[in-house]
């Protein structure tokens, strides 16, 4: 089913998969990776595919767009909050999950501490513990790494990166940064590093880069599954594990990790249905069912 969620001033396009012969016994929201908003990709399709099947009602819908930057997480846990609304209204009182990935964790462990009552789970894949500032470092420095660099180069993209952060925050200007990515821009790693070229010109935004997710977790009062892949190229998975378990608030936390998966739950990082692994299908509609079997 097509329908729109409104938030606020704009209306954003969004599908409603239902049981096909059953009224729902649950109900679940997607939210979006940074880099893919739209309800259309592979693995939010993957969600709405395998969950109605089991009896669970799965709503996507296109994160808003914006000009300028990602969508801060506290719009998107707003949207997402009122995509959770909507679902609960079409579907009944019925437990309703948020199932987010990557960035989308973030405004969704907001929604669940913030609003306990409309949130009965989470299920979060690649889900980071730590800052988008740090998670940035981490995951720009393993691209460098898994692309045969070494301790020199990862040297040069830290103080890279700490240009791009103290230009952002405003603890040096941009013309002093500039010159420093002017220092690195003909490094043949350089478009791994996932820095402007000209910031001066850039007109992006990065209003959450310092959000401390810790405060939120604690927060968590719902029952909480964590997927990581063994191998996650941008997610610093240990450090982010060791922090939901050190102060999760919430006593029903599973955290389990993918074999053979990156940060995708697919085989080797690949990105279609037929590569998404069974162990992340099979632990994904199981604990959901025993969650809205309680």
């Amino acid at each position: 089913m097509e329908l729109r969620i409104d938030v606020g001033d704009l209306s954003l396009p969004a599908t409603l998969d239902a049981p096909p012969d059953a009224p729902a016994r649950g109900g679940v929201v997607v939210l979006h990776g940074s880099a893919m908003p739209q309800r259309s990709y592979f693995l939010y399709e993957h969600v709405a595919r395998e969950l109605p099947r089991a009896g669970v009602a799965v709503l996507r819908f296109d994160r808003r767009p914006t000009e300028r930057g990602d969508v801060p997480f506290a719009v998107q846990a707003d949207d997402a909050w009122a995509a959770a609304a909507e679902l609960r209204r079409r579907i009944g009182d019925v437990p309703v999950g948020l199932w987010a990935w990557s960035q989308g964790t973030w405004p969704a462990s907001a929604v669940a501490a913030r609003r306990p009552e409309l949130v009965a789970f989470l299920v979060l894949v690649a889900t980071s513990g730590v800052s988008p500032a740090a998670q940035m470092r981490y995951g720009t420095a393993q691209q460098l790494l898994r692309h045969g660099y070494r301790d020199a180069d990862l040297a040069e993209l830290a103080c890279l990166r700490e240009a791009l952060e103290g230009a952002v925050r405003g603890d040096i200007d941009r013309a002093t940064a500039q010159t420093i990515v002017d220092r690195y821009a003909e490094r043949p790693w350089f478009p791994l590093a996932y820095v402007p070229r000209d910031l001066q010109g850039h007109r992006g935004t990065w209003e959450d880069m310092d959000y401390d997710p810790e405060p939120v977790i604690a927060r968590v009062n719902c029952p909480t599954l964590l997927f990581y892949g063994e191998s996650d190229e941008w997610t610093p998975a240990e450090e982010s594990i060791a922090v939901w378990r050190q102060v999760a608030g919430t006593t029903d936390l599973t955290i389990h990790q993918l074999a053979g998966c990156t940060h995708l739950p697919t085989r080797e990082g690949a990105d279609t249905l037929e590569s998404v692994s069974p162990d992340y299908t099979s632990t994904l509609l199981d604990w959901i069912g025993e969650r809205i079997s309680r």
